[in-house]
């Protein structure tokens, strides 16, 4: 009895470490960098902050977050589009607000690598990113 239970446990653990794999997954032409995470002062909340690296031609997942996303543009250019609003070009040093819910997709435009600095305030404990079909 004793010994299922070990490898009951075992099982969870190792599944647990596929479950979060499978979350931080890549997609091919982008790559997520976590640099923060961090509790506010509101409850319930916390600021998440992201390095996106971005191949040229390379297009994100239609997505939501579930709270507000400020998009700093580090190095080259980024096309974004938001849902009901016309395409939005942000070159380096540039930065972006969206909102809380809005589906959208960043493209990068340029030709060499893109990245930017995300950061959310966003609803504690809830996926950073909806994929929005």
């Amino acid at each position: 009895m004793k010994m299922s239970r070990i490898m009951a446990a075992a099982l969870l653990i190792v599944g647990s470490g596929f479950a979060l794999h499978a979350a931080k997954a890549q997609q091919p032409g982008i790559q997520r960098t976590d640099l923060l995470q961090h509790d506010l002062g509101v409850p319930g909340r916390e600021a998440v902050q992201v390095r996106v690296d971005i191949e040229p031609g390379a297009v994100s997942i239609k997505h939501a977050h579930p709270g507000e996303e400020v998009a700093y543009v580090l190095v080259g250019s980024l096309e974004y589009l938001l849902e009901g609003r016309a395409p939005v070009t942000l070159h380096a040093g540039e930065a972006l607000f969206i909102p809380a819910g809005v589906a959208h997709v960043a493209k990068n435009v340029g030709s060499g690598k893109a990245s930017e600095l995300a950061t959310y305030i966003v609803e504690k404990g809830t996926p950073l990113v909806v994929p929005v079909k």
